[in-house]
C-alpha cells in the first residue's frame, strides 16, 4: 500500500506566499510522474503543475511565473512553491503520484487527502 500525505496549506493574504509539500510512503519502487492538483470551491479539480521523473515540468497557465513544482526523489516528496498568490487561488490542493510498487511492480494513481489554502484579506 502506499500514501501520500500533504502539509503546508493555510490562510494567507493577497500576494503571500505558501509551500505545499507531500510525501509518499509504503510498498514504493519508484515514483514516475508526481502532480499538484486543485479544486476552488464548487468547480472541478484542475491540474496545476506536473514533474516527471527527467525533471520536465509543466503549469497551468494561471499559475506560470508564481509556482514552481519541485521534487526530492531521495525523500519521495514533491513540493509546490506559490508565490503572489491571489484570490482565485483559493482551493483545496491535492498531490498524486504514479508509483510502481516494490512488491510486484504495479503502476498505482495515488492520490492524498488533500490540504486547503485560503487567500483572503
Amino acid at each position: 500500500q502506499v500514501q501520500l500525505v500533504e502539509s503546508g496549506g493555510g490562510l494567507v493574504q493577497p500576494g503571500g506566499s505558501l509551500r505545499l509539500s507531500c510525501t509518499a510512503s509504503g510498498d514504493i519502487f519508484k515514483i514516475n510522474g508526481m502532480y499538484w492538483y486543485r479544486q476552488p470551491p464548487g468547480k472541478e479539480r484542475e491540474l496545476v503543475a506536473a514533474i516527471n521523473m527527467h525533471g520536465e515540468i509543466q503549469y497551468r497557465d494561471s499559475v506560470k511565473g508564481r509556482f514552481t513544482i519541485s521534487r526530492d526523489d531521495a525523500k519521495k516528496a514533491v513540493f509546490l512553491q506559490m508565490t503572489t498568490l491571489k484570490p482565485e487561488d483559493t482551493a483545496a490542493y491535492y498531490c498524486n503520484a504514479d508509483v510502481i510498487t516494490a512488491r510486484d511492480y504495479r503502476v498505482l494513481d495515488v492520490w492524498g487527502q488533500g490540504t486547503q489554502v485560503t487567500v483572503s484579506a
